[in-house]
């Protein structure tokens, strides 16, 4: 127990101790008059551990309280019936969980990507344009795409931000800031969070929708993985279509990550609404997976909320290895998402199978894809 809660409880304990003194003395007179018989039995103290009477007096019952810490439920009148749960022992593995594997290992899940990419760099350096830039440039994604990608984005990080705040704010941020200047941000972050989910969960449902038929896994997807996609060697791209087998698998996280992420956090936001942990378990138990055919109400939420943490930060981590590939990792690559067009040599050497079917069909206006002189 911590200090300041220890300084809460002695002075509670002192004035039920100070009530039970009084209780006693009113009631004394009364106990008086009790018959002898009663006065006999109660003056003979207690025996083999046990109160007089049949009382439970201050033995316990292992049973009962065995019942109790695993979440015996009483009734009540009030429209809460979760009030009559007298202890909810998930709670604390809960604020175990969270507290400990999830903040230990989601550390050095974001700490390990952030290294890992750096070293590639260093290694590795810069994947360049082996004939250079061609002056002739082709349009990958037109205005829709990129307006759904940047919103889409855009949401992404504030979400992470927001989220990396919740978990690790009070230990990292609230020493350097402050509380007045924590409080501010960690409930601005709140609302940003709630709020912003919703652009998140539209974006990841409109590129599902554009990019789905163009992410089907084919075989050049095999010779792309074999290859390494072509990162750890030079002069050695494989062939891709539109989307090449690393930038699927991008797409399938986020489109499955999403859809999980908003589905939890949907649970979070309206507690006590969906049942979605209890209707999974129900869906699994028919494949003999032997879960709880229910799940408690705030059982519910906290499954919701680490389950939200982890997936959260394995996204995190992913998007961090995309951005890097995005930006720094490669020459060309922002201009795909920046202005919408790629160098013709770009496009040749790492989606070459694209660019044949782009031009085979040039002589369809307009086209995607269709080449025109760089500004």
């Amino acid at each position: 127990m911590s200090f300041s809660r220890m300084a809460l409880t002695v002075p509670a304990f002192a004035v039920m101790l100070m009530l039970a003194f009084a209780a006693l003395g009113l009631t004394a007179p009364a106990a008086q008059a009790q018959s002898s018989e009663q006065t006999s039995a109660s003056s003979q103290g207690p025996q083999g551990g046990a109160v007089p009477g049949e009382s439970l007096g201050t033995t316990g019952s292992a049973d009962q309280w065995r019942a109790i810490r695993d979440g015996l439920q009483g009734s009540v009148s009030i429209p809460d019936k979760k009030s009559a749960i007298l202890i909810q022992s998930g709670g604390e593995n809960w604020r175990s969980i969270r507290n400990g594997p999830l903040m230990t290992y989601g550390s050095w899940l974001l700490l390990g990507t952030i290294i890992l990419l750096a070293l590639f760099y260093l290694l590795r350096g810069r994947i360049r344009l082996e004939k250079g830039p061609s002056g002739i440039r082709i349009e990958r994604f037109g205005a829709l795409e990129r307006s759904v990608h940047w919103m889409t984005a855009v949401s992404f990080i504030l979400l992470a931000l927001t989220g990396i705040n919740v978990l690790w704010g009070r230990h990292v941020l609230l020493p350097v800031v402050g509380p007045e200047a924590f409080s501010v941000l960690t409930i601005g972050g709140k609302y940003v969070h709630n709020f912003v989910a919703f652009p998140f969960m539209l974006g990841v449902l409109l590129m599902f929708v554009l990019w789905v038929g163009q992410n089907i896994p084919n075989r050049h997807d095999l010779v792309w993985f074999a290859k390494g996609g072509g990162m750890f060697s030079k002069h050695s791209h494989p062939p891709a279509r539109k989307f090449n087998g690393g930038q699927k698998i991008i797409f399938w996280a986020v489109a499955l990550g999403g859809l999980s992420l908003s589905l939890s956090g949907l649970a979070l936001m309206f507690p006590f609404e969906f049942g979605l942990w209890a209707k999974t378990f129900a869906f699994l138990n028919i494949f003999g997976a032997g879960l709880p055919e229910a799940v408690p109400g705030v059982t519910e939420m906290q499954l919701s909320n680490l389950w939200h943490s982890i997936l959260g930060l394995v996204m995190i981590a992913v998007i961090l290895a995309h951005i890097y590939i995005g930006t720094l990792g490669m020459e060309g690559a922002f201009a795909a998402m920046g202005s919408g067009y790629v160098d013709e040599n770009w496009a040749r050497e790492h989606h070459n199978i694209w660019v044949e079917e782009m031009q085979s069909s040039s002589d369809k206006a307009p086209a995607q894809g269709q080449a025109q002189p760089a500004e």
